[in-house]
């Protein structure tokens, strides 16, 4: 019986998009294979000639088959359970009732609320141990000091949780920091992995913008980038559907076990509007 303690790298994407919209994620990591993976996956961009940051944005057609060969070796430490990737994000057919101004003005930090608070199943986490503390770090978190000083004190309310408090599983304040992703590859991996999802879902990368009757060479690297990310995926869960939530089979304790997972989102209350969806009625 032991503490363990567990990092979550968090990264968000794509605020609105055409048919899917706040893009969330998180990479999990044992604390004590921070450095490890950081030494790796840095030691992996060397050999690949990448000096700088890696990120979704900069995929080009020059440093397509680079990427690809860089998120295979992320999806090794994934598939041996060292990195859990969750992905969350809403459909624009389900829309939330009764917002308040309130509510539309923290929308960031409440659906990161929801993210951390299920996304990883954390309630299931503690088996022998003892207990679980958590720390998250955020990618440039996109507001004022002062928000983010409420954002924290919100989310390390999560440790009064009843059930996490049963679970014996804890984020202090103080474990709670933005950081800048140029300096975590296990992040800068994730930002990849994210990006390529709102990119697919919201078909970014899969048709030429108006009134090009092309696409670019860059979404076409993008859109290799994105199916050698599918395939990582599918040697997980066969044939799975990027655009729904990831089943648990054999029961919600597989929120924590997997080692990969999407989240579609609806909020409570909502409405489905299908004008909003990727299959419009014709004029």
């Amino acid at each position: 019986m032991m503490r363990q303690s567990l990092i979550i790298y968090c990264d968000e994407s794509d605020d609105k998009g055409e048919f899917y919209s706040h893009f969330y994620g998180g990479a999990l990591i044992n604390a004590r294979d921070q450095s490890t993976l950081t030494d790796l996956l840095n030691l992996k961009k060397e050999q690949l000639n990448i000096h700088s940051e890696m990120k979704w944005d900069r995929v080009t057609a020059s440093y397509k088959d680079k990427y690809i060969e860089f998120i295979k070796y992320y999806f090794e430490f994934v598939r041996d359970g060292r990195i859990k990737l969750r992905i969350m994000f809403t459909q624009n057919i389900n829309q939330a009732r009764g917002l308040t101004d309130e509510h539309i003005g923290n929308d960031y930090f409440l659906l990161y609320y929801q993210f951390v608070k299920h996304s990883f199943g954390l309630r299931y986490c503690n088996g022998g141990h003892v207990s679980t503390q958590v720390t998250l770090l955020l990618d440039d978190v996109p507001q004022t000091s002062s928000k983010f000083e409420l954002f924290k004190d919100y989310m390390s309310s999560l440790s009064a949780f009843p059930i996490w408090r049963q679970a014996r599983v804890t984020i202090k304040k103080d474990d709670i920091a933005s950081i800048n992703s140029k300096a975590h590859p296990v992040l800068q991996g994730l930002d990849i992995v994210l990006g390529s999802m709102q990119s697919r879902l919201n078909e970014k990368h899969t048709r030429p913008p108006k009134p090009r009757a092309r696409r670019s060479k860059r979404a076409v690297a993008k859109e290799a980038v994105y199916k050698a990310i599918k395939d990582e995926i599918w040697s997980l869960y066969p044939n799975f559907n990027v655009g729904t939530s990831t089943a648990c089979a054999k029961g919600v304790e597989e929120r924590w076990s997997h080692p990969y997972r999407h989240w579609l989102f609806k909020p409570n209350n909502s409405i489905q509007d299908l004008k909003r969806g990727k299959r419009k009625k014709p004029h």
